[in-house]
């Protein structure tokens, strides 16, 4: 790539330290004409990922800050090429001086996520590892940037590299046998084959069976608070935020809509959705809530059923449990705990629910609540190794493998010609090069990288 590429790479930011980064076949020697260091060695010689401590100017030689430069040289930089990594003073207004003074020799602005799209093009990574940075930089949980990090080791490229060998031998003495009709494949490598399809085919399913986990695990699990009006929903949801989100009043039927906010309980992130009080209404507007709140309800994998501890357990609340779809996971809060409590804990056994009594109001219990919920979830409690298939161009493009190995397993079976087991082998190792990059449009790769920010 002829040219030189810059951005800042810790954001736009008061910090103590901000970052700037340059990558290109210029990259040393505009960063030369910038900065110089306390002992007068030019970056053209310095040692490879070696601290230098100097002074950075702008184009008019005017002192910029007084900061650190490392240097990477290719191919053993983040992007394959020469890289320069200013390490300054982390005011925005700094860091955008040292830009514009980069720019003055030649210089340009990186475009989003163009450092590791250079990465992946110059063979630094391949493509499961290059979406991986950015599901590590925007991961909101510790298990989710783990499976990131796991990724961007090259976990899932890894895999998805055995199962295309794999393929690609099979394939190969296939042509063979097409190329010189005479050899026959004996019953014996025939048998070998249709194991090896069979192996890919367990190996690629079990990795899309990793989606719907990988996906609740980045968007967190939908999460709805229900109850009858006055309960305390909106208050719990205050409570676990830790601030106040919601419009909370002694009147019931405050809330009218439902309201969506992410939290980490439990080592487990949940999509918290409180909702509007179940019960029949004649007020307009307050139906129209109640009807959001059962369509959140159904879209649900969790529902929090709070009751009011303070009042007698009642046909509403019966309701309300009654309301809850089958397969939905259930737990209840008995709330208001710092009242004095009218339900006791026999009413509650004899309904069978698991519940825990808390005072979203105090806080009292909340500790209880959420080892409830982590026990609930134990799948998130274990460290994911990376292999989960974190988006859905993956996880598309590996179902259209595991279908074309299924047809070739099937034809080969059935004995048919080794040209039509050929163009299925080919279609699932064509979907495969689409997951590490082997065999990607253009268009495709922009809009992966478009998801990126800048300087990444």
């Amino acid at each position: 790539m002829p040219d030189t590429i810059a951005a800042i790479a810790t954001g736009n930011i008061i910090s103590a330290i901000g970052i700037v980064r340059v990558s290109g076949d210029d990259a040393l020697s505009a960063a030369d004409n910038v900065f110089h260091t306390m002992k007068g060695i030019r970056l053209t010689d310095a040692v490879n990922r070696r601290m230098y401590c100097g002074e950075l100017t702008d184009s008019g030689g005017k002192l910029i800050d007084l900061c650190l430069c490392m240097v990477s040289r290719a191919p053993d930089s983040y992007t394959g090429e020469d890289t320069v990594e200013f390490h300054c003073h982390g005011s925005p207004v700094v860091l955008a001086e040292v830009l514009r003074a980069l720019f003055a020799h030649g210089v340009r602005q990186a475009q989003a996520g163009e450092f590791t799209k250079r990465a992946f093009l110059n063979g630094r990574m391949d493509l499961t590892q290059a979406e991986a940075v950015i599901d590590l930089i925007e991961s909101e949980t510790p298990a989710a940037a783990m499976n990131a990090a796991g990724q961007l080791r090259g976990a899932v490229g890894h895999k998805m590299g055995l199962i295309y060998d794999s393929l690609i031998n099979v394939m190969a003495h296939f042509h063979v046998v097409i190329d010189y009709p005479d050899e026959d494949i004996d019953d014996f490598k025939l048998q070998g084959y249709l194991s090896t399809l069979k192996d890919a085919e367990d190996e690629l399913q079990r990795l899309l069976d990793t989606h719907d986990r990988s996906r609740v695990l980045r968007d967190g699990i939908p999460t709805a608070i229900i109850g009858r009006p006055n309960t305390g929903k909106s208050s719990l949801l205050n409570a676990l935020l830790g601030y106040d989100r919601a419009i909370v009043t002694e009147i019931a039927g405050t809330t009218r809509d439902t309201i969506e906010e992410k939290v980490l309980f439990g080592g487990v992130l949940l999509r918290l959705i409180d909702t509007a009080g179940l019960r029949k209404t004649d007020d307009t507007v307050e139906r129209l809530g109640v009807e959001r709140t059962l369509a959140a309800l159904e879209s649900a994998k969790l529902a929090v059923i709070v009751i009011d501890g303070s009042e007698p357990f009642g046909d509403e609340d019966r309701s309300v449990i009654n309301s809850v779809p089958p397969g939905t996971l259930l737990h209840t809060v008995v709330n208001k705990s710092d009242l004095k409590t009218i339900i006791n804990d026999d009413e509650l056994a004899e309904l069978g629910i698991r519940y825990t009594r808390i005072s979203s109001l105090t806080g009292s219990g909340l500790d209880v609540f959420e080892s409830e919920i982590k026990s609930m979830f134990p799948e998130f409690n274990a460290a994911p190794s990376g292999e989960l298939i974190t988006n859905v161009r993956q996880a598309e493009a590996i179902s259209r493998a595991l279908h074309s190995v299924a047809l070739a397993a099937e034809a080969l079976a059935a004995a048919v010609t080794p040209d039509a087991v050929l163009t299925d082998i080919e279609a699932a190792l064509s979907a495969i090069g689409e997951v590490t990059g082997k065999t990607m449009r253009d268009d495709i790769i922009l809009r992966i990288f478009e998801r990126f920010c800048v300087g990444k």
